[in-house]
């Protein structure tokens, strides 16, 4: 289950989403969640699905699946999801979240999936063929999905075709969902993609690095590291003219993944979570007027026995801002630990909350810690209903009002295979 989207509210005559994030923090609570669940790397040639599950407390089917929805293709490997329009067409009545965007990342595949006819059993309306984006584009391996104001679906990649390392965004009419070509402009384009946040106010698109797609595809290789393999770079481009004007490298093989400016529409930073570095950034805007990073956030390693390495690290595989920009929250997928820090002072962010779900440090376990700066002894495995959950902590989905927190446990099934084998079972 490696990420899902709530199902929004109705908002009047206005356009789809809220005014503000404050605005948001207000709406009402989230009555189902659409979670994509993976079957590639399960030996199953069966295709991956897009469940929908009650998380309506006074519904007889609470956390229940009410509806599967299965892709019409074996292999997709769906991983991120966006809507066709967000709150950056809030103005415009003519403008409905009406359909979600799936991509792919194995296929290049891009399924439309219509949740506005029936929320509880949404259906297939498009699939966007991965020829149209290799010809038009010459790219592959589609990630995240933002919608612009513009009337259009954005769309990162990790690679080209082949499975190189190429960072560019794919354009598609979020009308029609023909695609339109690429976003990116000029020639220069960062060697590696990934996940990418803009910010209008501040004339800024930055992007991130996970890896090498071919390399990607067959689990982590220790052997893969310092051979440029693994992403290091945030990717600043200038929003009006598309072009990519800035590198700011937080380190060889930190693989900076998910990345979020506040939600504030001034401010001018924000975090980014660096998966096997475990670390978090903060980026910001300096003085002179181009942007920078500094780590705020080190989750120290295990030194362990039982295990592929005999240092374990966190593994920050997703992190998530809260509507009102108080609280950092982020997973360590290795670990197993959900974290929450206060970033009223984002240079200074203060642990407030810990939680651990799953991971591959709990008691009973194959692995054994030899030395933990953190922790005295190891936590009690992950148990609910009797059932102990495999896996580790991965994407995280705040609820509006910020007092729920929706956490899933695959990455990526070729590491979930290889690091959580009873996950894949």
């Amino acid at each position: 289950f490696p990420i899902f989207f709530f199902f929004p509210g109705k908002c009047g005559s206005c356009g789809p989403g809220y005014a503000s994030p404050l605005d948001a923090m207000k709406g009402p609570r989230e009555e189902i969640i659409y979670v994509p669940c993976i079957y590639r790397n399960t030996g199953r040639k069966i295709p991956d699905f897009l469940a929908t599950v009650d998380v309506d407390p006074k519904s007889p089917c609470y956390s229940q699946v009410i509806h599967r929805l299965p892709m019409p293709n074996v292999g997709d490997e769906l991983h991120h999801s966006g809507w066709n329009a967000c709150s950056s067409c809030h103005g415009d009545p003519t403008k409905s979240r009406r359909f979600l965007v799936l991509p792919g990342l194995v296929s290049s595949r891009i399924y439309i999936v219509d949740v506005a006819t029936e929320p509880r059993a949404p259906r297939l309306h498009k699939v966007v063929n991965p020829e149209d984006v290799f010809w038009k584009c010459n790219l592959g391996y589609p990630h995240t999905s933002h919608c612009l104001g513009s009337g259009e679906v954005m769309i990162s990649t990790l690679g080209d075709p082949a499975g190189n390392g190429k960072g560019g965004f794919i354009l598609l009419d979020a009308e029609t969902f023909e695609v339109k070509g690429t976003w990116e402009r000029g020639q220069e384009v960062p060697p590696m993609g990934y996940d990418f946040w803009y910010q209008p106010r501040h004339n800024v698109l930055i992007s991130t690095e996970w890896g090498v797609p071919k390399c990607l595809g067959y689990g982590f290789d220790p052997n893969d590291l310092g051979k440029g393999r693994y992403g290091r770079r945030l990717n600043v481009w200038d929003w009006s003219s598309h072009r990519y004007v800035q590198a700011i490298d937080v380190g060889e093989d930190s693989a900076p993944l998910e990345i979020r400016f506040l939600h504030d529409p001034d401010a001018s930073q924000g975090f980014v979570g660096c998966t096997i570095g475990s670390a978090i950034h903060r980026f910001y805007r300096t003085q002179r007027g181009d942007w920078a990073a500094e780590k705020v956030i080190q989750v120290p390693p295990k030194k362990v026995e039982g295990w592929l390495l005999p240092e374990m690290p966190g593994f920050i595989t997703d992190i998530l801002i809260s509507l009102d920009d108080r609280f950092l929250y982020f997973s360590n997928w290795l670990h197993g630990d959900v974290r929450q820090y206060d970033i009223s002072e984002p240079r200074r962010p203060r642990l407030v909350g810990q939680v651990f779900v799953g991971g591959s440090i709990a008691r009973g376990g194959p692995v054994r810690v030899l030395q933990d700066p953190e922790l005295p002894q190891q936590p009690e495995p992950f148990v609910i209903q009797g059932k102990k959950i495999p896996g580790g902590p991965q994407m995280l989905q705040l609820s509006l009002d910020g007092r729920r927190l929706y956490v899933t446990t695959s990455l990526y099934s070729a590491w979930d295979r290889q690091f959580y084998p009873e996950l894949i079972r």
